[in-house]
């Protein structure tokens, strides 16, 4: 008789279903009008997409099933629900139009995950190739919860689209973005720039009450081009 048998990759698994769950009712949220909690909750459900694999390090339970199983819950809550809330808060004033754009973020999420499935190898990475799902879903959350007050006010609601198509085309790009690295001497001897930005970032968004998120990750986005833009030109030099 086989018994039922509890396996270390149980714990990461639980973080990455919290993903999934925190997604799921943004989706709701946003579909109440809800906006702020909907925003909040896949900010909420990138906390979770970050401990699973953290987790997944510290158990020593990394698996093809795992990334899988993160990469299904990263569509619904970085792909479906940003989608949603900005054709909720925004695009669903421009009718058919607005249904197309807002899609882009989901379309493109699941095209730059698939990619990123197929060319794993290993389950430790230096970079990304094209901006990571959880940044483009935190980007236009942390919008939301910026400018986002019973309506987009001028100027801001002029950069809706813009933001939308940029992000959806960062995913699916070649523009590399570095990943987070692991809390060690080792990790910051090598790239202590990073440690230096994490740390001054926190500071901020605490001091801030976390309105600089926003303008955090424009900051990292804007980053990862230039930074591809200035190694393309300086191979040619």
């Amino acid at each position: 008789m086989n018994r039922f048998r509890v396996t270390r990759s149980v714990i990461p698994n639980l973080f990455t279903a919290m993903n999934m769950f925190s997604g799921f009712l943004s989706i709701i949220n946003a579909d109440r009008g809800k906006y702020d909690y909907a925003a909040i909750l896949i900010i909420i459900a990138a906390v979770f997409d970050a401990l699973d694999g953290i987790m997944a390090r510290l158990t020593k339970s990394s698996s093809e099933l795992g990334v899988e199983l993160d990469s299904l819950s990263d569509i619904i809550s970085f792909g479906a629900a940003p989608a949603f809330l900005i054709y909720s808060t925004y695009l669903h004033s421009l009718n058919a139009a607005g249904i197309v754009i807002s899609s882009l973020l989901l379309i493109a999420g699941g095209f730059r995950l698939a990619r990123f499935n197929v060319q794993l190898v290993g389950f430790n990475k230096e970079y990304f190739t094209g901006l990571p799902i959880p940044s483009s879903g935190i980007t236009i959350a942390a919008f939301v919860l910026t400018y986002y007050d019973n309506g987009f006010f001028e100027p801001y609601k002029s950069f809706i689209i813009p933001l939308v198509i940029v992000l959806s085309f960062l995913m699916v790009s070649k523009v590399r973005y570095d990943t987070i690295p692991r809390p060690s001497f080792h990790e910051i001897k090598k790239k202590p720039f990073h440690f230096i930005f994490i740390a001054a970032s926190i500071i901020i968004l605490i001091i801030t009450s976390g309105k600089a998120l926003f303008y955090i990750f424009v900051f990292i986005i804007l980053f990862g081009i230039f930074r591809y833009i200035f190694n393309k030109f300086s191979r040619k030099i």
